[in-house]
């Protein structure tokens, strides 16, 4: 009954932007009345505009797309009628904030706030004021799922059955999977080279005032920062996202558009910043980065540093874990671990989700076996040393029981709340009015079961 995971969160980024781009004219644009649950109704616009985006943002869906839309759209609204009779809180704070980053993901889709606007037709005030009310009812649609399921939990014994119902030839292939931790130490440089670094940049602020060159022209000659240096140094930046620099930060909201900074330093090396846009919290900003060169010395000294850590983790007197969060200087271990995790968060990674570099430490390796202190370059071409930890290597291999327990045990537990979820919808759907019109029902015959009003339109 349930729609895809992955289609399903398509839904709800994707039933955003229907809401807030209703004007746009090169979306398909209906006013016919697909359906009707409770008090809340699903046009048909609504469910064509989504397949239109899922295709033009190179997405693919099933044949029967239009079909499965619909369902979760009925889906969702019974979900948020229920969460709204169980009084499930869902603040106008969370409901803003989610808005705030579909906007920012958009906007980093097209490129700027501009290409947005355009393409929606309206300002991004107007898209978040029509959006407002469908990303609540997401928000409680999403609450309500998360109530009926917060309780489910997995047995061996439920895993293993799980696992025997899979006809044995169609057991997925996983290639080699590794679990890869590291603790890395980022070396300073000296005081003296921070100072000529400085000085540079205030050469660099200099030259595009006098307007010798431009900002953009200068970014793509000079930067060490590979994510921007061919956008002439431009990101599109929000006050409240905290993956970003702070000393950045505060340094790029305190400028007025148009104004260069003085050179500042922040855990990347030395920026000077220009704000080109500012809108409230968002803002359009281009940077220079120069990172000052470390020297040999002082690499040397990172890796004895490294090495003294290491012998205490071998000799058991230290964690790996333990270590990482006192000595490593990679931010994300502070705050997600040691391990490095695929873009879902798993620990369960690629070689090919690997530097070169590591890749080959790698293949000298045993399972269990702690790296000598190792030399290395950032992907923001910043020179470190890194102890890496192999805790786990699988082979190539067919789905089973011993090498994929975790993976297999996640499927079983998503079936289960699945289950769950078909079950409580079952009880519920008797108790809310639903409507589907004929034309629908007639193409989707999997809807029929929801409708609650055999007239029709």
């Amino acid at each position: 009954m349930l729609i895809t995971k992955k289609i399903f969160t398509a839904c709800l980024l994707l039933l955003f932007v229907v809401a807030s781009a209703q004007g746009q004219p090169k979306k398909v644009i209906a006013d016919k009345i697909a359906g009707i649950v409770g008090d809340k109704i699903i046009l048909q616009s609504d469910i064509k505009n989504s397949l239109a985006d899922i295709a033009r943002q190179g997405g693919t869906v099933p044949e029967n797309g239009e079909c499965l839309l619909m369902e979760q759209a009925i889906i969702s609204k019974v979900l948020m009628l229920q969460a709204q009779k169980d009084s499930l809180p869902v603040t106008d704070e969370e409901v803003e904030a989610d808005l705030d980053n579909r906007i920012r993901t958009y906007i980093n889709q097209l490129g700027s706030q501009e290409a947005l606007e355009e393409i929606a037709g309206k300002t991004i005030y107007q898209i978040k004021d029509d959006a407002r009310e469908s990303v609540k009812e997401q928000k409680l649609a999403q609450a309500m799922q998360r109530k009926i399921v917060e309780n489910v939990r997995i047995t061996p014994i439920e895993v293993k059955a799980y696992f025997e119902k899979i006809p044995k030839d169609s057991l997925p292939f996983y290639e080699s999977e590794l679990e890869i931790g590291q603790i890395i130490s980022y070396p300073k440089a000296s005081r003296e080279l921070e100072q000529y670094i400085a000085g540079e940049m205030n050469n660099y602020k200099k030259q595009i005032e006098m307007k010798v060159t431009t900002f953009e022209q200068l970014a793509k000659k000079v930067s060490e920062d590979p994510g921007s240096r061919d956008r002439g140094g431009q990101y599109q930046i929000n006050r409240a996202e905290k993956t970003w620099d702070p000393v950045f930060m505060s340094t790029a909201f305190r400028l007025k558009e148009g104004e260069i900074s003085s050179p500042v330093k922040s855990k990347f090396g030395f920026h000077i910043i220009q704000m080109v846009q500012r809108n409230g919290d968002d803002a359009i900003v281009r940077h220079i980065l120069r990172i000052p060169p470390v020297t040999e010395e002082e690499i040397s000294q990172a890796r004895r540093k490294l090495d003294t850590v290491r012998s205490k983790i071998i000799a058991g007197t230290l964690g790996f874990n333990e270590a990482a969060s006192k000595y490593s200087d990679d931010e994300a271990a502070k705050y997600t671990g040691p391990f490095i995790t695929d873009r879902e968060g798993s620990t369960f990674v690629t070689i090919d989700m690997l530097d070169k570099e590591m890749v080959g430490m790698l293949g000298k390796m045993k399972v269990g076996e702690f790296s000598q202190p190792t030399p290395f370059e950032s992907e923001q071409g910043k020179k470190g040393v890194r102890v890496v930890y192999l805790k786990s290597r699988s082979q190539p291999h067919r789905m089973n029981l011993q090498d994929d327990y975790s993976k297999i045990s996640n499927f079983a537990l998503e079936e289960k709340k699945s289950k769950t979820m078909e079950k409580w919808l079952k009880s519920k759907l008797p108790s809310y009015y639903v409507m589907i019109d004929p034309g629908t029902a007639e193409d989707c015959p999997q809807l029929q079961k929801f409708s609650t009003d055999t007239k029709g339109f």
